[in-house]
């Protein structure tokens, strides 16, 4: 049935697949050497903004991969904070840290200075809908002389190093912002890249910044071109219309030449997320039953063709400490007949298997005794119903440590009651205590087994199903080198990227 349906799709896909003649040369020159030399980059994302490339949502992760913005902190291979925009920090007391600037210009030409600093990470706590990194966290943010910020929070905040490397926490020029608190992020961040354009949902040009306190990047600059169909991106890379492009489809692995796809394990889970404050899945028996349909490994072996592993939890193989150590669900419902049950499924096309998942979900959940009736769209045009809670199932690929690299902040913005992110509009005491004490805990190795153990309660209510843990397969051209494979999935290209 699975070889079936993907033949069935991949007709669809090729029809639409001549979008990838929208990959001719443009912006800054295409692959001709810059007025500063070195070749301009040409990549394809696959995913629109959503929201304007405001940093505060979704789109803060375009920005880091581009190479434009950049946080006080970053994560190291890891996992720990490592120096960015701060050279170094310490902490002072339970609930403040300060942290050291280093010399820096703003792409607009102004200096990095504590009261930008400060300006950008106040503006950032005050934002609606609050960053998922900052999710239950009330920041405090001080100049200290010339070259350094103190950072307090309300309650003590081990992790707040981690938490400042989010992509959503990046530090702007006073310019950025206007009388509304909106944030241009065109010419006026850090990184070693300078928005110059955006063509809508389509495209964006970005120029090298020759100041870069980091050293100057190697290409001249980037253009950039989101395309959500995974076919029409694959074949833009064969075809040498682009140079690097993003989320290549499993289906399309096998064409390619060897040495021109990367794979890599991520932290990044996809799960299928039961709306549990309306409709069917209101009822914890019928989330029981939906949960017991589903066949991971099928979908693993099938869908992703061996390239993902059967979801075992939030967690799951690249996040290595969690090896061994995760507890089985605790006080998960008895199962419910479903008696016909009339549900709607959602997913995004942006990455190509999720459609594919969502039709065998869909078989699964009929053969269980459900009525399902599928919804796809490109994720843009999809976001906002899913936070409303408009679906009763949604099928997200998530990635577990992207927001702070800490294990807790997952758990915090997706599942509690007052989380930013939480698509199955979960609210549970249990679950909210249990992540609460592991928000509380300071010690790395009891912090992870705080997170394991609020997972467990998590998992217990059925709200959450995590269907398998990817490997993401990126496309690179022969002769382009320095490409970031990043598990965390912050960074693509930086200043060694070259060709």
């Amino acid at each position: 049935m699975v070889r079936r349906l993907r033949l069935r799709l991949t007709a669809v896909l090729l029809v639409i697949s001549g979008a990838a003649g929208c990959f001719a040369n443009s912006g800054g020159g295409g692959g001709d050497a810059g007025a500063g030399g070195g070749s301009r980059l040409r990549v394809a994302l696959a995913f629109p903004p959503a929201e304007n490339l405001s940093p505060y949502g979704a789109d803060a992760t375009i920005l880091s991969r581009l190479g434009v913005t950049e946080g006080l902190t970053a994560l190291d291979a890891n996992g720990a904070a490592a120096p960015a925009l701060a050279s170094s920090w310490r902490r002072e007391s339970d609930r403040t840290w300060r942290f050291s600037l280093r010399e820096a210009t703003f792409q607009d030409g102004t200096p990095l200075t504590p009261a930008a600093v400060v300006n950008s990470l106040t503006r950032a706590g005050k934002a609606q809908p609050v960053p998922a990194a900052l999710s239950g966290v009330s920041l405090a943010v001080r100049a200290r002389g010339t070259d350094a910020v103190e950072v307090s929070t309300r309650a003590p905040d081990p992790i707040l190093p981690l938490r400042l490397s989010s992509p959503s926490l990046a530090v702007f020029s006073p310019k950025a912002y206007d009388p509304q608190g909106r944030v241009d992020p065109a010419g006026t961040a850090t990184g070693p890249f300078v928005l110059t354009k955006v063509t809508g949902t389509t495209a964006a040009t970005l120029d090298r910044h020759d100041d870069y306190w980091g050293g100057r990047a190697q290409a001249s600059g980037i253009d950039a071109r989101f395309i959500a169909d995974g076919t029409a991106r694959a074949n833009a890379l064969r075809t040498g219309d682009v140079d690097v492009a993003e989320a290549i489809p499993v289906s399309q692995a096998a064409a390619f030449r060897q040495g021109t796809l990367r794979e890599t394990a991520t932290t990044r889970t996809t799960s299928l997320l039961l709306n549990s404050e309306a409709g069917p899945f209101r009822e914890a028996g019928l989330r029981a039953t939906a949960r017991a349909a589903v066949d991971t490994t099928a979908l693993a072996r099938g869908v992703y063709e061996g390239h993902a592993d059967p979801g075992a939890g939030i967690y799951g193989p690249a996040v290595t400490w969690a090896a061994g150590k995760r507890t089985p669900p605790v006080g998960r419902a008895k199962a419910a007949h479903p008696d016909g049950a009339s549900v709607t499924l959602a997913t995004y096309d942006n990455r190509p298997e999720l459609p594919e998942t969502a039709q065998v979900l869909k078989q699964q959940l009929e053969k269980a005794g459900f009525r399902v009736r599928l919804v796809v769209r490109e994720y843009s045009r999809l976001e906002s119903d899913a936070l409303a809670g408009k679906f009763d199932a949604f099928v997200l690929a998530r990635n577990s440590l992207v927001d702070t690299g800490d294990p807790v902040a997952v758990l915090t913005g997706d599942h509690t009651c007052h989380g930013g992110y939480n698509i199955a509009q979960l609210c549970d005491t249990d679950v909210d205590r249990a992540v609460a004490r592991a928000e509380a805990t300071a010690d790395t190795g009891k912090r992870q087994d705080a997170a394991l153990a609020a997972e467990a309660v998590i998992l217990g209510t059925d709200a959450v199903v995590p269907l398998v843990h990817q490997r993401v397969l990126t496309g690179v051209a022969t002769g382009v080198r320095g490409v970031l494979l990043d598990p965390y999935e912050r960074t693509l290209i930086d200043t060694g990227t070259r060709r």
